[in-house]
């Protein structure tokens, strides 16, 4: 009667370990996977860093004033691996680092570079997470590039002549023949590289077991699906409105 009871008793305990397991949902981070994480984000935006870094001081430039850094292959790379979240997290904070050390472009040149990220490694590490093929990650990164073009051509259209001082009409001459291909062979020398180190450093990154091998790909380590879209959805709405709303006073001549 009492091995009865305690066989009762424990499948009650695990009854009521599982319903716990499962109101706390699939998706729970430990605190050491947290702390893994944030090392991933704080090594991958160090290296980003170090990459415009170096872009300053070795800088290609076409026209004298837009430069080519690679820094958006360490971006897009920590979006894959942790999602898109991540990809905007690293745009911010590299760029404010940039802005407050090497930058000569000022709070324009800040602008410009968090949207010029955002729009590629986000798109693309949005694309991604959605399911983690090489097909996939082509389409993603080709995706990347095509929104980072236009955004960037939308964006030196409306900044451009205030922060040149030249008029508009000139930029706009320039629109095809210089930003268009910078944006294209820059998006696209990105994207060639990004499929080249993704998997050397996703094999790099489990064997130094920063990324757990049944999670690498995973969006935003396990957490709710819904989460990233629920912020850059609303976030890329507003940026879309604000880009239409200036284009049309740059437009209409009142910028």
């Amino acid at each position: 009667m009492n091995v009865q009871n305690e066989n009762k008793n424990d499948r009650l305990h695990a009854a009521l370990a599982a319903e716990t397991r499962a109101e706390m949902g699939p998706h729970t981070e430990s605190a050491t996977e947290r702390t893994k994480r944030l090392t991933t984000v704080a090594m991958l935006s160090a290296v980003a860093y170090l990459l415009v870094f170096l872009s300053h001081m070795v800088p290609i430039k076409v026209e004298g004033f837009l430069n080519y850094d690679p820094s958006d292959i360490v971006t897009v790379i920590g979006g894959f691996l942790l999602g898109p979240l991540t990809a905007l997290l690293i745009s911010f904070v590299v760029s404010f680092v940039e802005f407050i050390t090497v930058s000569s472009t000022g709070v324009i040149g800040l602008i410009m570079n968090i949207l010029s990220t955002v729009s590629f490694a986000c798109v693309a590490a949005f694309i991604y997470k959605k399911k983690q093929t090489r097909f996939v990650a082509v389409v993603a990164l080709l995706s990347g590039t095509l929104a980072m073009t236009v955004v960037m051509l939308l964006w030196n259209y409306i900044i451009t002549p205030l922060y040149m001082a030249v008029p508009r009409a000139q930029v706009a001459g320039m629109l095809l023949t210089v930003f268009l291909p910078f944006n294209l062979l820059k998006g696209a020398l990105n994207a060639a590289v990004t499929l080249l180190l993704y998997k050397p450093l996703v094999t790099a990154l489990r064997r130094a077991r920063f990324i757990a091998p049944a999670r690498i790909g995973a969006p935003d380590l396990k957490r709710p699906p819904g989460r990233a879209a629920i912020v850059l959805i609303p976030a890329l709405a507003a940026v879309v409105l604000l880009t239409c709303v200036l284009f049309l006073l740059a437009w209409t001549g009142v910028l």
